[in-house]
């Protein structure tokens, strides 16, 4: 029998920002069982008139998802679950963990790719990161961790919108553009969100798809890098070209970029035309933990190009495109 994948978000986002609020709507919504991570020190913060019963370490909810809070190895925690659902012990479809609002995505996302057995069980299908309309601002001034949030994330969630006015939120949008302009932005009102917003992001799948938002999305934003600069440590930096490229010179060329600012790399995506290759080579990373894979052939009607989106931390700019210049065919 064919094992499928159970699907995982990672819901992240700074302290406050409104990230058990919104989890509270979509558990209230979803239509399906799901097993709640919370990578937390401390109680159970999930609303307290959807819990109907404790038991080891997981809450039983009364729409039939589950709970538990992570005090200890994530990578033991998804383990057991696995196997507990194997074992018919426990009943989900889907994986959602919220994490500490001062933790880093990144190293939580690596876990599904480091190891792998937890790599066949679970499909990291995206990372949600919730940004505050009110504070957000001067939480990305001041905390490196909230400017790595928005740039791991593949969807933004500006909450409290209601609070602050048109101009405060067009200002957010166009900074949070500049750190990712690869993040589809969405406006919250008291944390409300529909599911199909948050589930089926498949911003790990290697597809063509992997640069641009999936046809018929809606209530999403995705806007270019803004042209202005903000002065944030994180920026995405678009690399591009109209036409093939030499597959040794491209192969070369990442890995001297990850060799040389792999902890500086958040997340990188291309896709790629290969000089004398009728497919399109699709790739992502994340930090050093990179996979690539052939895609559809160009079509008569389609150009051949190249694009590749880098979310980094200082990355030196201007050296890169250099370099990356140097790989033209």
């Amino acid at each position: 029998m064919t094992h499928t994948p159970i699907p995982v978000t990672l819901l992240t986002g700074f302290l406050g920002a409104g990230k058990t609020t919104l989890l509270n709507h979509l558990l209230a919504e979803a239509g399906e069982r799901i097993v709640v991570i919370e990578n937390e020190f401390g109680p159970v913060s999930i609303d307290s008139e959807l819990l109907i019963r404790e038991r080891d370490e997981l809450v039983e909810m009364t729409n039939g998802c589950l709970c538990c809070t992570i005090r200890g190895d994530l990578s033991r925690h998804l383990h057991s679950l696995y196997q507990r659902r194997r074992d018919g012990e426990l009943a989900f479809t889907r994986l959602v963990i919220e994490t500490t609002g001062l933790a880093d995505p990144t190293p939580i996302a690596q876990t599904f790719f480091s190891d792998d057995t937890l790599a066949e069980a679970y499909a990291l299908d995206g990372v949600l990161a919730v940004v505050d309309a009110v504070h957000g601002e001067q939480q990305l001034d001041g905390h490196l961790v909230a400017r790595k949030q928005a740039g791991f994330a593949d969807r933004l969630l500006i909450s409290k919108t209601d609070l602050v006015d048109e101009a405060s939120l067009e200002h957010l949008g166009a900074r949070l553009a500049a750190i990712n302009s690869q993040a589809g932005q969405h406006r919250l009102v008291q944390g409300r969100i529909a599911p199909a917003l948050a589930f089926g992001v498949r911003g790990f799948h290697l597809d063509e798809n992997l640069l641009r938002p999936a046809t018929g999305e809606r209530n999403l934003s995705f806007r270019p890098a803004a042209t202005r600069s903000f002065a944030d440590d994180i920026a995405a930096l678009h690399l591009a070209h109209d036409g093939p490229l030499d597959l040794a010179r491209i192969s070369a060329f990442m890995n001297r970029l990850v060799e040389q600012h792999a902890e500086q790399l958040l997340r990188y995506k291309g896709v790629l035309a290969i000089a004398g290759e009728p497919r399109r080579l699709v790739f992502q990373g994340v930090h050093r933990i990179t996979g690539f894979d052939y895609g559809r052939e160009w079509q008569d009607d389609e150009t051949p190009r190249c694009d590749i989106v880098l979310i980094g931390q200082q990355l030196p700019a201007d050296a890169i495109r250099a370099e990356f210049a140097a790989c033209l065919a």
